[in-house]
């Protein structure tokens, strides 16, 4: 019993020490768990995958650690793990955090310990993501309606594009060619109902076009978004030449910062109220909206800038509105006109007023004040 408390306390001592504080995966803080064979601290989510790996993997409070192990623990940790494990790690990688869906965190976890593919060692043949080019088929949602048909793409950094068929073969041209330059991947699989599924989105004559896809192998879902963050990132190194890895890294690809149904009404605020998808594109400092989530294309967009330039958000709707089902009012104030939302539940009011207030309290950068101009000559 003695050794059992002592172990636990060099343990605990261990876990509070800067470099293992953390998750050596996803980053989630105060790990609990440890894989006594690789030497390092996990959570208990990631302790799972680990354990599916054959890494084996014991909690810090709960289970009994020999002397030997707890010495072993001693001499590794996360530093010295991701040293060894992550020492060639390509700079546009994506590393999962704890929130992130499933298959980003179990095939990051797999591609460190289990394939080994950022220890610097010569591999071949090269991980598909490295070379620059990749083509596969991905299933992908039709345009008008739930039917996912598997398509042939073609990820070129020669063009720094994305190309797409209808077909499997390639005779009658592709159905879309996608610049780079305005490609984002975001993991959706609540929205698209496979634990895979990916929202591709870009601009197609200034409006934003989405695709819905998804690959039935884990592995091959995160190659080919991989493959598509390291052409992004290529591009970014060609368009920006003096930009820095911490400048462009961030750009890459971004995650929407909420989602979700409102109800909206018209210009003249007498029209019904219809509910409509609607996504915070912090990053561009966009609200989209559509019909549904799982549109192809937005029905309409609101450039979300800052207070000081006429922009302001507050958590209710005139006393004059009507025809609304839902009862939590947004207003949102733009230097054109007034928008009325209604949130069904209190609480996505009140997420959505945090979000909206979030982006306008960030200074606007010169590229924002092209997309505000571009967004005004729309309408």
């Amino acid at each position: 019993m003695a050794n059992r408390e002592r172990n636990k306390r060099i343990l605990l001592e261990l876990v509070k020490m800067p470099e293992n504080s953390h998750c050596a995966d996803c980053g989630a803080p105060d790990p609990d768990w440890a894989s006594y064979k690789l030497g390092l601290f996990v959570c208990l989510t990631c302790s799972g995958i680990h354990r599916n790996l054959s890494s084996r993997v014991k909690s810090i409070k709960l289970d009994y650690w020999e002397d030997e192990l707890v010495e072993f623990m001693k001499s590794s940790g996360n530093a010295r793990a991701t040293a060894l494990y992550e020492k060639a790690l390509p700079p546009y990688y994506y590393r999962p955090q704890q929130t992130d869906c499933a298959v980003l965190r179990e095939q990051w976890i797999r591609a460190k310990y289990e394939r080994t593919e950022f220890t610097g060692e010569t591999k071949y043949p090269p991980p598909s993501y490295t070379t620059g080019f990749y083509e596969g088929t991905l299933w992908k949602k039709g345009k008008e309606n739930m039917h996912f048909l598997k398509r042939k793409f073609v990820l070129s950094e020669r063009d720094f594009t994305l190309v797409y068929y209808n077909k499997e073969n390639e005779s009658k041209g592709p159905k879309a060619v996608i610049a780079v330059r305005d490609l984002n991947v975001t993991f959706q699989p609540e929205k698209i109902g496979h634990p895979h599924g990916m929202q591709i989105t870009y601009l197609n004559k200034d409006r934003t076009r989405s695709l819905f896809v998804y690959h039935e192998s884990p592995e091959e879902t995160i190659t080919w978004y991989n493959a598509l963050r390291a052409v992004r990132y290529a591009y970014l190194k060609t368009a920006y030449p003096t930009g820095t890895e911490a400048d462009l890294i961030p750009n890459i690809m971004h995650n929407y910062l909420k989602e979700g149904y409102m109800e909206k009404t018209g210009p003249l605020q007498k029209e019904p109220f219809k509910r409509r998808w609607f996504i915070l594109d912090s990053q561009n400092r966009k609200l989209l909206y559509f019909k549904g989530r799982l549109d192809a294309e937005e029905l309409g967009v609101i450039f979300i800038g800052t207070e000081s330039n006429g922009y302001s958000v507050s958590n209710h709707a005139p006393k004059h509105t009507r025809g609304n089902k839902w009862k939590f009012g947004l207003t949102v104030e733009t230097p054109e006109r007034q928008f009325i939302f209604m949130c069904e539940y209190e609480g996505e009011q009140r997420e959505w007023l945090d979000a909206l207030m979030q982006v306008m309290s960030r200074l606007m950068a010169p590229q924002d004040y092209t997309t505000e101009a571009n967004i005004r000559n729309k309408r």
